[in-house]
């Protein structure tokens, strides 16, 4: 049987220094000659089977420490190379393996360094969110991803762009859909730009939620998708071409930094324009007006999904035909922010989004059903919010499903004129959520996930109260 060799010489030398010892006395210890010790040290020599036994049998060394790899303070490094304020600086994984084993404890000491200034980003942060909540301006400002650019950029405007709007809803009229909006979208393609459209099974395109070939001017659809995403799919295809001038006009304005958030923000303005196109505004108004804002009606009035149909109500704010200012906040289970809009811009100073009370969190427990409730937040402001989880696409056997949960919300005092006011006028208990954990200072909260940076942790060894995150 094949030896195994392994170099592991930074670690021999680590127990070398630890008993400190000169290589001339490792190397008699173990039989070998000292300069034979020095190329195992540097690597340039394997650490045989029965080297390893004699170090385990004469130092009494851990043979897995000898043998391991360094992997979880490597796969700790990664993370911490893989911050933007650091990203190119190490080209691949071998030299942080190399870090890992050679230097150990000054890995360990970049990670306290990393965490350190982490957690100081993250309370500058929230120091900044509370000065905003207050009135003042601050400049604070940690690395920004070309799409935090993006969605910082969408997120403080409102969520409407109207001359995309008039344009779709001319292109609306000139196809004439009426109930057939999927097959009037194929028709228009194949006439006007020859592309012929094609959904594709799971193993052709296992990855990919479409993709077009620009050579033989095919669109491919996954069937992954349910047939609603693949219809926005098909409108975001032709809005790209049929309004393209107003999309670029609208990306004009938001004036973004990087080529890379233009593209982004170029995206997001075709998934908002397919969304125009498939709920034309002035029908879904009125639609929305009638149904008083009934999600599930407007879904299958217009054959749309629940999350398409909620995207759209924070749309509504046209200048001389506006419906109730709705807001729109989506989350994974891990509680990972996916998007954020609003009609009037998202409320972050005074909603937040990220209370653990919140039923957004809890429509995790309930699959498909919306949850309506009655949100107060700290100041006295207070929502209706309208929580329900959302499916990814279609998994197979075995997969794990991708499942993300949506909060509506709009402000109570327009509760009334939905359907979902009634049920809250029957209800027996009002949320009491805050914006986030650390700018919040509800006392004696049992979902205190986090002490609020203003105030002090109220420790005592004669007293605890219901949170682990009391303060004084």
């Amino acid at each position: 049987m094949a030896e195994r060799k392994i170099f592991a010489g930074p670690r021999v030398r680590r127990v070398r220094l630890g008993l400190g010892l000169t290589q001339t006395a490792m190397a008699e210890a173990l039989g070998i000659s000292p300069s034979y010790l020095n190329l195992i040290e540097r690597n340039q020599r394997p650490l045989t089977v029965q080297l390893l036994l004699k170090l385990a049998s004469v130092y009494k060394v851990d043979l897995d420490a000898l043998q391991g790899e360094g992997g979880g303070l490597a796969s700790q490094l990664r993370e911490v190379f893989a911050d933007p304020l650091l990203a190119g600086e190490i080209p691949g994984d071998q030299e942080i393996i190399e870090v890992a084993e050679a230097a150990p404890n000054a890995a360990l000491g970049m990670m306290k360094l990393y965490r350190a200034y982490r957690e100081q980003a993250a309370r500058l942060s929230d120091l900044s969110d509370l000065l905003a909540r207050e009135g003042h301006e601050t400049s604070i400002a940690g690395t920004r991803l070309p799409i935090d650019e993006v969605r910082e950029t969408l997120e403080r405007r409102p969520n409407f762009f109207a001359r995309i709007e008039d344009a779709a809803e001319a292109f609306a009229a000139r196809l004439g859909t009426g109930d057939e909006l999927p097959g009037a979208l194929k028709a228009w393609l194949k006439s006007e730009h020859g592309i012929v459209v094609r959904t594709l099974p799971v193993h052709a395109m296992p990855n990919l939620r479409r993709r077009y070939d620009r050579h033989s001017m095919r669109l491919f659809l996954s069937e992954r998708l349910s047939p609603f995403d693949r219809t926005r799919e098909l409108a975001m295809e032709a809005a790209l071409l049929a309004l393209g001038q107003e999309i670029a006009a609208e990306l004009d304005e938001l004036s973004f930094s990087t080529n890379e958030a233009r593209r982004i923000g170029r995206f997001e303005l075709a998934r908002y324009a397919a969304h125009a196109l498939m709920m034309p505004y002035g029908a879904f108004l009125a639609a929305a007006h009638r149904a008083r804002y009934d999600l599930e009606v407007l879904r299958s009035r217009f054959e749309v999904s629940f999350e398409q149909a909620a995207n759209r109500l924070t749309t509504l704010v046209r200048m001389d035909a506006g419906g109730i200012p709705f807001f729109l906040l989506e989350l994974d289970h891990a509680g990972n922010v996916i998007r954020r809009a609003g009609a009037q811009g998202f409320p972050q100073a005074r909603f937040g989004g990220l209370c653990p009370k919140l039923g957004i969190h809890s429509a995790f427990a309930q699959p498909g059903q919306i949850l309506a409730d009655r949100v107060e937040m700290p100041d006295g402001s207070a929502f209706l919010t309208l929580s329900r989880t959302l499916e990814g696409p279609q998994a197979g056997f075995g997969e794990r499903i991708r499942r993300t949960a949506v909060l509506l919300g709009c402000d109570l005092s327009s509760a009334g004129d939905t359907v979902y006011g009634e049920a809250l006028s029957g209800a027996t208990g009002t949320v009491l959520a805050g914006t986030a954990c650390r700018l919040c200072e509800r006392q004696g909260c049992l979902s205190r996930a986090e002490p609020p940076v203003t105030r002090p942790l109220g420790l005592d060894e004669m007293v605890t109260g219901l949170s682990a995150f009391d303060f004084q």
